[in-house]
């Protein structure tokens, strides 16, 4: 998992909790003598251990913190690769171009990004199906993103975002629909 991605953890950490939480949460998981940095990729079992020292921690589901963490990853996400965007693009156009924009460009600064495959399906101007691909089994943190992209483009109160199959596995399908 990408270094950027741990940052934004401990961001997202400090910011609804404190920086006392993050010290425990590293303690807990075995990882207190590491420092994270952006240009470095790190085992994706770091995260795992995060995530499930925090669901320990608060009682909140593993699934639902994933979910929280990426609403919250959003605004940096967009700010990050707004060079990639079109202006016109809400929601659904968002999710639509994820894997040929955002996640080439991912792909390409570094050999060992891997971001999940989104194969996307739109069937008309106000749904598609994501196909979420990937063996992290993380899918919930693409509802998040998702959610938060709503949130993004002022459209929450009208997005649905149901997840069709379980959210365990490494291929889940997504239902996106705006209202």
């Amino acid at each position: 998992m990408h270094g950027h991605i741990f940052m934004l953890l401990r961001r997202y950490v400090q910011t609804q909790y404190d920086h006392s939480t993050w010290l425990k949460l590293m303690q807990n998981a075995g990882l207190e003598t590491l420092e994270f940095d952006h240009k470095t990729v790190y085992p994706d079992q770091h995260i795992y251990d995060l995530v499930g020292q925090a669901a320990q921690m608060t009682g909140i589901p593993a699934g639902e913190l994933h979910e929280k963490f990426g609403e919250y990853l959003v605004p940096d996400l967009m700010f990050m690769y707004q060079k990639h965007l079109r202006p016109e693009w809400k929601t659904l156009d968002m999710i639509e171009n994820t894997e040929r924009t955002m996640h080439k460009q991912v792909r390409s600064e570094h050999a060992e990004n891997r971001p999940p495959v989104l194969e996307v399906q739109r069937l008309n101007k106000n749904e598609l199906f994501i196909d979420y691909i990937s063996k992290r089994r993380m899918s919930g943190l693409a509802v998040g993103i998702v959610r938060g992209l709503a949130t993004y483009f002022d459209e929450a109160d009208r997005i649905e975002v149901l997840s069709t199959t379980s959210e365990e596995g490494e291929q889940v399908r997504i239902h996106v629909r705006r209202r």
